[in-house]
């Protein structure tokens, strides 16, 4: 095992080629070895003290037995890639980046529900959302979908009981509570099966779930995909019981069901949590964690990296209003509100990419493939607060703007 001290070698570094800056930042700790996720294997880490990785790598014992790899840090919030359990089992210190990307996938669920609602010919307004999951990504949605003026309903039975364990009051709702008064639903839980934890989430929503929503309801999710049963679901879209689906992720990805995926409305390639942000937040919080074993085997360390002055924009980040009589009617809100987010991202375009490389595709392994490529290959997406809008804001949408969308007001003429 890797000795983190200062009379030790130095580190030799292994990361994964998506993670931002990874170069520039890490280099300063030791020579960095930069290899596509997929290519990390047992021959890679044999010859690694310090492992950073995504999503694509699956980190255990096939990985890293009887290898020198002493810390491991994987620059996203989810860890179903990671054997967490042997890992701590057999010294090997690991770090990850709850809430790194909590931001990206909140703004990934705002443009799909604008998308929606004017695909549906209607608004956002006084339409329940039931967000299933209160944590890091939940936790931030719920206010910002206020804002855009939707009633919210949050369902995590763990906050619930742990809420009221501490005797504190809280809000959270039953989740046939959530199913039964909501208008649009949308999942941000871990994946979790029978007998791993008190509140399992394989399957949540299955055809008995489906079935206690109202007709027409719409359903979102962009945790995992086995969170949604992909035959029930397809089974309620083709009936009509659910009107409309924007899924990010996919049950057995990133080999998609494509029948589902040519039924649902928006469909994207596991990218919510891509926003370019949230990786810097990722890799941010890895350095953070690599500073903190270091420094505890009292290792000297340089300065920490300037994360903000690297990866900061060249320019100013604009976003144009569109011009508007007010006032407006729901549906126009959302129409409004739309095109304002396709300036800032747009979803579409993200979907577009899908449905022409992922869909077309042969056979399984091409699908994959295509799947795969996509995530690589995906376009730098800054998160909202950065821009400014430049043109008027209706005055019944300015909250909306600025609570729900983030976006600044009154600094661009």
């Amino acid at each position: 095992m890797l000795d983190p001290s200062p009379s030790s070698s130095p580190l030799r570094l292994t990361a994964d080629a998506d993670i931002p800056l990874v170069l520039r930042a890490f280099a300063r700790y030791g020579p960095v070895e930069v290899l596509p996720g997929r290519e990390l294997t047992r021959d890679v880490a044999a010859r690694t003290d310090v492992l950073l990785v995504r999503s694509v790598t699956r980190v255990g014992a096939p990985l890293l037995k009887e290898t020198p790899v002493g810390f491991v840090g994987t620059a996203t919030a989810g860890t179903d890639h990671v054997d967490t359990d042997w890992l701590a089992a057999h010294g090997v210190a690991f770090a990850d980046a709850p809430g790194s990307n909590a931001t990206s996938v909140v703004e990934w669920v705002l443009a799909a529900l604008t998308a929606l609602a004017v695909g549906q010919g209607g608004g956002l307004r006084g339409k329940t959302l039931g967000v299933v999951g209160g944590g890091h990504v939940g936790g931030r949605l719920a206010p910002r979908a206020a804002a855009l003026g939707l009633r919210v309903l949050v369902c995590d039975p763990p906050l619930a009981r742990a809420a009221e364990a501490a005797g504190h009051p809280h809000a959270y709702v039953p989740y046939a509570h959530v199913l039964e008064e909501a208008d649009v639903v949308t999942f941000h839980t871990p994946l979790t099966r029978p007998g791993e934890r008190p509140d399992p989430t394989y399957h949540l929503l299955d055809a008995r779930a489906l079935a206690r929503l109202r007709r027409g309801a719409w359903v979102l999710n962009a945790s995992r995909g086995a969170v949604v049963d992909r035959q029930a679901l397809l089974a309620a879209l083709e009936t009509g019981h659910v009107a409309a689906a924007a899924l990010d992720v996919w049950e057995g990805e990133p080999v998609p069901d494509t029948a589902l995926a040519e039924r649902v409305q928006i469909a994207t390639p596991h990218v919510a949590g891509y926003g370019y942000d949230a990786k810097l937040n990722g890799a941010r919080m890895m350095e953070d964690a690599l500073r903190a074993w270091l420094a505890a085997g009292g290792a000297p360390l340089p300065a920490p990296f300037d994360w903000e002055a690297a990866a900061a924009p060249e320019a100013p980040l604009v976003v144009s209003s569109l011009p508007v009589a007010e006032p407006l009617a729901p549906a126009a809100e959302a129409v409004w509100l739309d095109g304002l987010i396709r300036g800032l991202y747009d979803l579409h375009a993200d979907d577009a990419r899908f449905r022409s490389a992922v869909l077309p595709a042969p056979d399984p392994a091409a699908r994959a493939d295509a799947f795969s490529l996509l995530r690589r290959t995906y376009p730098r997406r800054w998160t909202w607060s950065r821009f400014s809008i430049e043109g008027a804001v209706p005055e019944q949408l300015r909250e909306a703007v600025a609570g729900g969308l983030g976006v600044r007001m009154g600094e661009v003429s």
